[in-house]
């Protein structure tokens, strides 16, 4: 079995301050290449697991979210940096189902396709929906940002927590 690091999306890699419904509405934050890039040279498969409700709701088709995630793909290659695989919820977010954050479905469908050991994982976020979904499927978790979320480990970007998660896998 393999070790993961799960990714939220938006306000993790990118910013969102506004919402991202086209690839030219991506902004990657300036460290997320570097932080991934070192996440894959430690040998840490990475993964995004994005709630992205705008498409059930209409802001946008799965057509624009798949190249949103195509130039996410190619922006981080470009900086050496590489995401393994992207899971994204696209139902509405009053649908109930069972893939949305905080429910654990696309961490577990992830783990499930590509053999990974969760308990060995970690799940990194900026909401407390992240991290009860990384806790619901057994990973560690990562919270990044301010605030009164109760997760394994705090960091102010994903640079921060990069560093934190190769240091703690490296002792």
């Amino acid at each position: 079995m393999k070790r993961a690091v799960f990714l939220d999306r938006d306000g993790v890699i990118n910013d969102n301050r506004r919402p991202v419904n086209r690839p030219e509405e991506l902004v990657l934050f300036p460290f997320a290449g570097r932080a991934i890039r070192l996440l894959n040279e430690a040998g840490w498969r990475v993964f995004v697991a994005t709630n992205q409700g705008g498409v059930g709701l209409g802001y946008m088709t799965e057509a624009d979210l798949a190249a949103v995630h195509r130039r996410m793909q190619a922006l981080l290659s470009d900086q050496g940096a590489r995401i393994d695989d992207i899971a994204a919820c696209t139902h509405r977010p009053d649908a109930g189902c069972g893939c949305r954050k905080p429910r654990p479905g696309m961490l577990l469908e992830l783990a499930r396709r590509h053999g990974i050991d969760l308990t060995a994982s970690y799940m990194v976020g900026d909401r407390d929906t992240d991290v009860e979904a990384g806790r619901a499927a057994g990973t560690r978790t990562v919270f990044i940002g301010e605030g009164s979320v109760d997760a394994d480990i705090r960091a102010k970007d994903l640079w921060e927590a990069a560093c934190q998660i190769v240091g703690n896998s490296s002792r």
